[in-house]
């Protein structure tokens, strides 16, 4: 099998859409940013607090973000992980941690009648502002992210994601797989994600949305509870901006399957971009619709080509990625490349009534 990347140039040109919600913002006094929604009839509410310490922020340590991350419910306060667990479910709560490139989050989904809340919170909280990054937890939990890389190198599939970015994105932050690689995750102590912490998990550095049913004075004590023990600290520097590939580029990986896996684009699109909604639409036709988009009709319903075809936009803070794939057999490969990039150049070019 071979894993072909290949550089387009995507442009959709539609109408501006605009989208609006009405949501309630201020700022703590520590500078977090808080959004609130409040929903009324069932009484729970959502709560995610997230930092601008995603894997962009990892520097040259792939996978320090993730693995920080990942131990924040392992040991809070006195707490070990299995009292953690036991303190949400005591009171049906329940709390999950993630990264993106972007951001890395924690999120807590509980009932709003006091007792629960009060305790959810709290536990919330005592993560927030006193993780333990214990060395066995530590041990533990590079031991299970380094298993993962290993049987990642078995999937084709994750294989050509990774070579992807790493062609569109090159040394740019976005670059590199949010898990990190072997390399950089043995190196990896305890003291490099307490300092990880201690620069990213700041009051300065996070926002705070909350929604459910709670009222506007509840909402704005959840948040100052929440941060009330997190350092004020400060915003990090920017990450830098994208840069456009001055060249298309394609690669060819080696591997032995059956089938071979394609991705091609571009970056594409960013929060906050003018032109998503038009983008968003044209995506939608070209490939983001399933079994009705341009490019399965081409692909798979013409031709029989490969099981699916389908193009996504992944906005970020800065280009995220545009993407076109499909799976086809090894035999089939240059012809599927040849109509996959001959659907999305002439839908570019032309629009979608020139592909009927």
């Amino acid at each position: 099998m071979r894993v072909s990347l290949l550089g387009l140039i995507f442009l959709v040109l539609s109408q501006p859409v605009w989208a609006a919600a009405k949501i309630e913002h201020w700022q703590t006094a520590h500078g977090s940013r808080v959004y609130f929604v409040r929903t009324e009839g069932l009484p729970l509410v959502d709560i995610e607090v997230a930092f601008d310490a995603g894997s962009a922020r990892d520097g040259k340590q792939f996978g320090l973000s993730a693995l920080t991350s990942g131990m924040l419910d392992t040991g809070a306060g006195s707490w070990n992980a299995d009292d953690i667990a036991q303190r949400f479910e005591s009171v049906g709560a329940s709390m999950s941690t993630g990264i993106s490139q972007d951001i890395a989050w924690l999120s807590l989904r509980t009932l709003t009648q006091k007792p629960m809340l009060d305790t959810a919170l709290e536990t919330l909280q005592t993560i927030l502002a006193k993780p333990r990054f214990a060395e066995e937890d530590f041990k533990r939990e590079k031991s299970r992210t380094l298993s993962g890389i290993k049987q990642r190198e078995e999937s084709p599939g994750q294989l050509a994601n990774i070579a992807f970015y790493r062609a569109l994105y090159g040394d740019h932050p976005y670059g590199h797989p949010a898990s990190g690689v072997k390399e950089t995750v043995q190196p990896l102590k305890t003291e490099d994600l307490r300092r990880f912490y201690k620069s990213y998990y700041v009051a300065a550095n996070a926002v705070v949305a909350i929604v459910g049913d709670v009222t506007r004075e509840q909402a704005e004590k959840i948040a100052e509870q929440l941060l009330g023990g997190v350092p004020a600290g400060q915003k990090p520097e920017s990450i830098p901006e994208v840069a456009m590939p001055a060249k298309a580029v394609a690669q060819d990986i080696q591997f032995p399957s059956s089938q071979t896996h394609v991705l091609a684009g571009v970056p594409g699109t960013y929060r906050g971009d003018k032109d998503y909604f038009s983008l968003y639409v044209g995506n939608h036709i070209l490939g983001g619709s399933g079994l009705v988009s341009k490019l399965f009709e081409e692909v798979r319903e013409k031709r029989g080509l490969a099981y699916s075809a389908s193009s996504s936009l992944s906005p970020m803070l800065r280009k995220g990625p545009f993407v076109v794939g499909l799976q086809t057999r090894n035999d089939q490969t240059r012809e599927a490349l040849q109509v996959m990039n001959t659907t999305v150049s002439e839908f570019a070019g032309n629009g979608p009534a020139k592909l009927n």
